[in-house]
């Protein structure tokens, strides 16, 4: 019996035994809302008692709001499962060699209906059943590191990355592509590009916004894209690749210091901030958009630099802040504090005597702007030079994330605070840059004429 009903509970498992209907059973459904045919797929133990969920053909699900149904019918049942075929990956002697780490990122998957997980696809085998388009590409090699959701990744496993990519580059490997969640993916390349300086080779962090069992999924493109970069591209750099537009034209490969998630759900989610992408990249062609950029070389040396301090904090200031935030840093022993700052960096003045304490105990404070876009410059009213009198860094136009993971990395390689203020404000990978390019900064504003008119001629 509990199979048939599995994971439903309360309401929803009521209105299944009302209408002698099954998980798994093809149902048409009647509701307020309209008229609905799917197969009913089991929920977790953690789900509400209020929704069935169906499988549409269109291959999207939904949750249909059990107070809404006025009738449901079973009219078939096929158990499903899926099942990637997995096939031997073809080795061929002219393609490059590309290695994929894994970090616990869904990037091909398939969906186990009985248990409602996504399951990744990992082994070259499995991706080669899920995307037999790599094969044409690269010769490709994987290695799981770890399996973890992208918001528990942090200082160890960006040295186990940092660590694993050198023997990697030692090894001879063309290019790298790590499978990693969305959600912290910048925050992770950030701590590349410190970790991993002047390699010879493409890094590429890689993820999909849409599971794989969704009709828009961006996992296969994002994989073929992210192989073509690693195998080809002449950027040996820290990169991200992700969709460009949010349609199926082009990828971008932005460069890791500079790129932010920007949108909780569209595939164009990521975004170079303050500049411009590195290139765009197809299934047939990568072409550049900036031209200074670390090349791809023949030797097998890189700078490996894992290093990490733990007790580092972002504090994004609001109105009305209390010095106990920054009080309670100190007592808690942290080594380092990055302020988001309103305008042009700036926080309130009740904060001042909490920020001369953190000072003088030694703890490291940096300033970023909460606009993401710009440069602190705290010269220029007196809450600024206050602050900077106190002894508050302006981090020049570092991005807050950035900012946080240089200075945990900072921090991790020395005490010595004017070390580690000569490491904060030394550029590296385009941390920090000299301005920002006349289009580094386009927000367009949606419902306008002039936009909608600009659109049409972009998209018709």
């Amino acid at each position: 019996m509990s199979e048939m009903f599995k994971g439903y509970k309360g309401r929803a498992l009521a209105a299944l035994k009302q209408y002698n209907v099954r998980v798994w059973g093809e149902t048409q459904i009647r509701s307020t809302r309209g008229d609905f045919k799917g197969i009913i797929l089991p929920r977790s133990e953690n789900d509400d008692d209020r929704h069935i969920v169906l499988k549409l053909a269109n291959g999207y699900n939904v949750g249909i709001a059990v107070e809404t149904i006025t009738d449901m019918k079973e009219v078939g049942y096929k158990e499903a499962h899926y099942k990637i075929p997995e096939k031997e990956f073809p080795i061929t002697p002219n393609k490059p060699n590309v290695k994929l780490l894994g970090t616990g990122g869904t990037i091909a998957s398939r969906l186990d209906y009985r248990t409602g997980a996504v399951i990744p696809a990992f082994s070259p085998g499995e991706l080669y059943g899920a995307v037999p388009e790599l094969a044409d590409i690269c010769n490709l090699t994987t290695e799981k590191l770890f399996a973890v959701f992208s918001e528990n990744m942090g200082p160890q496993q960006y040295i186990t990355l940092a660590k694993a990519i050198g023997k990697e580059i030692e090894k001879g490997i063309d290019g790298i592509i790590i499978g990693h969640g969305t959600d912290t993916m910048h925050h992770t390349a950030a701590a590349l590009s410190y970790m991993v300086q002047n390699s010879p080779i493409p890094i590429i962090l890689v993820g999909s916004q849409r599971s794989s069992d969704r009709p828009s999924s961006d996992a296969a493109l994002n994989l073929m894209h992210s192989a073509k970069a690693a195998g080809e591209s002449d950027i040996a750099e820290v990169m991200v690749c992700m969709f460009g537009p949010t349609s199926d034209e082009y990828g971008l490969l932005h460069q890791g210091t500079r790129v932010r998630k920007m949108h909780s759900s569209y595939r164009s989610t990521f975004r170079t901030i303050g500049d411009i992408p590195l290139a765009m990249v197809s299934r047939d062609k990568i072409i550049p958009i900036k031209k200074n950029y670390n090349r791809r070389r023949k030797d097998r040396t890189a700078a490996i630099l894992p290093y990490f301090e733990e007790r580092v904090a972002m504090v994004y200031y609001y109105p009305n802040m209390h010095p106990d935030i920054i009080d309670s840093l100190v007592e808690n022993k942290y080594r380092g504090i990055i302020i988001a700052g309103t305008g042009l960096g700036h926080v309130n003045k009740p904060l001042y005597p909490a920020i001369d304490r953190a000072v003088k105990a030694g703890v490291a404070i940096y300033m970023t702007v909460q606009t993401l876009w710009g440069f602190v410059h705290m010269f220029v009213y007196d809450t600024g030079r206050d602050l900077m009198s106190l002894g508050i860094v302006p981090a020049e136009n570092m991005l807050p994330e950035v900012a946080y993971i240089k200075l945990g990395w900072a921090l991790g390689q020395t005490d010595d605070l004017s070390k580690v203020k000569e490491l904060m404000l030394t550029p590296i990978s385009g941390d920090i840059t000299e301005r920002e390019p006349y289009d580094g900064y386009l927000i367009f504003q949606g419902g306008v004429p002039e936009v909608r008119e600009f659109l049409k001629t972009i998209h018709k």
